[in-house]
């Protein structure tokens, strides 16, 4: 006889801070999390119940989305290979075009190895929690993304905090570690919240300097910064002593999937010992043309930088002519340094009433607890349309 068990869901206690705080900013007007648009018109125009709207918050930097040869090398792909792989890199799951990517990524960056990863995400998990084990030790910035603190989860090397873009907490902190064991210093090009840029220059002179390897995460910074548009390593003069990048195709290079080259061949390895490579299905066929049809743009088309910068810099001047306390110097990523979450929610809300999207950003997902509007400028904006968010943000103050 079955007998009657007392359902009270322990597992989901833990949720109830998290979704009453989601409750209250449905509230206030639209839920800022997942908004679901009807129609994407452009790169930077969508419908949302009817109302067109200025898209400042996807990470399209590039504008490539709807790049006509982009779109048209997806659509042949998925006549040609179908839609799915349906298969990991290591079985089935590695056709031509992932092949031809990742030789495309070594030229492109100068590299002696390149793996092509299902997301960004993975990237990073898969790439460093390969990396270091046992007895290595990384040390990672404070306001590292998500993957790599996760990346550090899987892994049973040491894990160690430094400060913020603080090359000399770096240093100190490499002085403190034992001789024994590789040690993998893990940092970000541009950082996705503030839009600031590491010293990189200095990071890897410190790195180098104590015998340690330096991975640097260019995903927002691919197509951004640097002649060839190869990120803040290029642009800071220190491509060639980076020993690891990683980046995401699913900003710049307008597709989804990840990749990480390295100068050292032996980062071929990887591909036999990295279970985010090996236990999940290969990126889409449509998806790798997608992404090697933008990387050829991105090189062919320097002036979208041009175009990328001059939008942000009108932007940022604009916003600072208001008093508005920004993050960071001008950069593709402008974050808006609201006073607490309900003000950012409740402003979020004015915004989108008058047209315009952006990104709200709070606690957790958030360095030091800030609340803000995070704006990301895209090559494809126009005068008109910075024109027309800087209005909107100029009925907030």
């Amino acid at each position: 006889m079955l007998t009657k068990t007392k359902h009270n869901k322990p597992l989901f206690d833990k949720f109830a801070a998290i979704t009453e705080r989601h409750e209250m900013a449905k509230m206030l007007g639209e839920s800022p999390i997942g908004i679901p648009f009807d129609e994407i018109l452009s790169p930077t125009r969508a419908l949302y119940k009817c109302r067109e709207i200025v898209l400042v918050g996807t990470n399209n930097y590039l504008g490539l989305t709807f790049n006509q040869n982009v779109r048209q090398s997806m659509i042949e792909s998925i006549e040609t290979l179908g839609s799915a792989t349906t298969g990991s890199r290591q079985a089935n799951g590695t056709y031509g075009d992932h092949a031809k990517l990742e030789q495309e990524l070594k030229s492109f960056f100068d590299m002696q190895s390149a793996i092509v990863f299902t997301t960004g995400y993975q990237t990073n998990l898969g790439a460093i929690s390969a990396l270091a084990s046992g007895d290595d030790h990384i040390l990672i910035d404070a306001d590292s993304h998500a993957c790599i603190y996760d990346a550090c989860r899987l892994t049973d090397a040491a894990t160690h905090r430094f400060r913020h873009n603080d090359p000399e907490n770096l240093a100190r902190r490499l002085k403190r570690l034992p001789e024994t064991g590789g040690r993998l210093v893990v940092v970000e090009g541009m950082y996705s919240m503030f839009g600031d840029v590491a010293p990189l220059a200095e990071m890897v002179e410190v790195a180098h300097a104590h015998d340690a390897m330096i991975f640097v995460d260019e995903a927002h910074s691919v197509g951004c910064f640097g002649d060839k548009g190869r990120g803040i390593a290029e642009a800071q003069g220190v491509l060639q002593d980076m020993d690891f990048i990683s980046g995401t195709f699913s900003k710049s290079l307008a597709s989804i999937g990840g990749f990480c080259v390295s100068k050292h061949p032996e980062f071929e390895s990887v591909r036999l010992t990295s279970r985010a490579y090996m236990f999940t299905a290969s990126g889409a066929p449509a998806n790798i043309a997608a992404a090697r049809a933008a990387l050829n743009e991105l090189q062919a088309m320097p002036q979208l930088r041009d175009s990328l910068w001059a939008m942000s810099n009108r932007l940022h001047e604009g916003l600072s002519k208001m008093g508005y306390d920004l993050c960071a110097p001008a950069s593709p990523v402008i974050a808006v340094r609201r006073p607490d979450e309900a003000t950012a929610v409740m402003e979020w809300n004015r915004l989108f009433e008058q047209g315009v999207y952006v990104n709200l950003a709070v606690p957790p997902a958030t360095p030091g607890g800030t609340s803000l509007l995070r704006l990301s400028v895209s090559a494809a904006h126009t005068e008109e349309e910075i024109d027309q968010v800087l209005e909107a943000f100029s009925t907030l103050s």
